[in-house]
């Protein structure tokens, strides 16, 4: 039966049929890794007490999953085709704070301090990061486009690709130029994810594969030409001598202390006597000490002396503390955890019965994928540092809600999968 009254559609939202059923896997795995978070936030604040129990960040990131929670039943009991109808609504409302942040006094000085306009001061509440929300926003409308679209020959992907390539790089354009790279390289994985279940024409990928080269091969030109034009002027790089370069690049959005971090990485022989590369040593000294076993819970020396930056040791880097102080045996439980997490949530995808359902759950997998494999190849040395963090860990409150919204996602496709009436 259709539903007709308010009452009736606000119901029908909330309908269960002997069909149903919880994928407990998915959510018992966030529910240890959520627990291992909050511990080693303790931890990695440990040495420093912030007070009263409600500026310790380890009592925030509980209250934060405690809403999570809420939120991940709340929208893991909404039938998963609902959100197609809002899509659009909920794509243009994720764009409005990413243009807010913009506006002076909105990111209560951030932008003054730390050079990025990334958060939206919210009174009683604390921060507020639109980016966050924009990923949720950026899968859907792609969702939405993919759906409601024909794929399959060059022409109906061309105008396939003109859609997203609008929808997509709006925010990706805000995000860069708050400026926030971290949050805007994890779209285009999670995109490209989506269009390959859609069976985007082979071509296109061929195409991208080619544009990325393109870019690699510019990015390196333009870290010869900063490295050169730092010589030549007698400059060092260093964190003193950021922004010299930049209104001689070719490059919009790239600025110098992110082609340092990248010249670090590359060089650290030559570049970390400026000090640009401190995190990443340090990070590497707190997972190779850790040995097998780790020195015990809230001993891992490097966080607790500050060697480890306290301003970072409880999100970005929270990994090292994990395996400074859980060793191999540790890390390799959080691997373990996330693996399941991320080939359920690909299994999940196999199973849904509709292309809308395949598209979320593949696009929340990537994107998770991604957080995981980049920040912790970030504590080990494998990529430069980008500041991704680590999902259900890392210490954020806008994180933690969107990672949340996310899974409810993937669990509402497991539970709607046959409920087709």
């Amino acid at each position: 039966m259709i539903p007709h009254t308010p009452l009736e559609i606000y119901l029908s939202l909330f309908k269960t049929t002997t069909r149903e059923r919880w994928d407990w896997l998915t959510p018992a795995s966030l529910a240890v890794l959520s627990l291992i978070g909050v511990c080693f936030i303790y931890s990695a604040q440990y040495a420093v007490p912030q007070g009263s129990l409600f500026s310790e960040f380890w009592f925030k990131q509980m209250l934060f999953l405690g809403l999570g929670a809420c939120l991940y039943v709340g929208v893991s009991l909404v039938d998963y085709r609902r959100w197609l109808g809002i899509a659009q609504f909920f794509y243009i409302a994720c764009l409005v704070p990413l243009v807010l942040v913009f506006v002076p006094g909105i990111s209560g000085g951030a932008a003054e301090r730390w050079g990025a306009s990334r958060w939206i001061q919210i009174p009683l509440l604390g921060s507020f990061q639109p980016s966050e929300s924009a990923k949720i926003g950026v899968l859907l409308i792609t969702a939405s486009v993919l759906v409601h679209s024909r794929v399959g020959s060059i022409r109906q992907s061309l105008g396939v690709l003109g859609k997203l390539a609008l929808a997509v790089g709006i925010p990706l354009f805000l995000i860069l130029k708050q400026p926030d790279l971290k949050s805007a390289i994890v779209l285009p994985p999670m995109v490209f994810a989506m269009l390959y279940v859609s069976k985007l024409s082979t071509r296109f990928f061929a195409g991208a594969l080619a544009a990325f080269l393109l870019v690699v091969g510019l990015v390196s030109w333009d870290l010869t030409r900063y490295v050169n034009y730092m010589e030549i002027n007698g400059l060092k790089v260093s964190k003193e001598n950021q922004g010299r370069y930049e209104p001689h690049s070719f490059l919009p959005y790239v600025h110098d202390y992110q082609r340092n971090r990248v010249l670090t990485f590359l060089n650290p022989e030559k570049y970390d006597k400026t000090g640009i590369g401190w995190n990443q040593e340090q990070s590497l000294i707190s997972v190779g000490s850790g040995g097998l076993m780790g020195k015990g819970w809230t001993q891992g020396a490097q966080a607790q002396l500050g060697y480890l930056p306290r301003a970072v040791a409880h999100n970005d880097f929270i990994f090292s503390v994990i395996a400074e102080e859980k060793g191999f045996l540790g890390s390799l439980t959080v691997l373990s955890l996330f693996g399941l997490v991320l080939f359920n949530g690909i299994r999940i995808a196999g199973l849904a019965r509709d292309r809308l359902g395949t598209l979320l759950a593949i696009g929340v997998t990537v994107l998770f994928a991604v957080h995981v494999f980049v920040n912790i190849a970030m504590t080990i040395g494998l990529v430069p540092i980008t500041g991704i963090p680590l999902p259900f860990i890392s210490y954020g409150g806008s994180f933690v809600l969107s990672c949340c919204l996310l899974q409810g996602l993937v669990q509402s496709v497991y539970r709607f999968r046959k409920d087709f009436s």
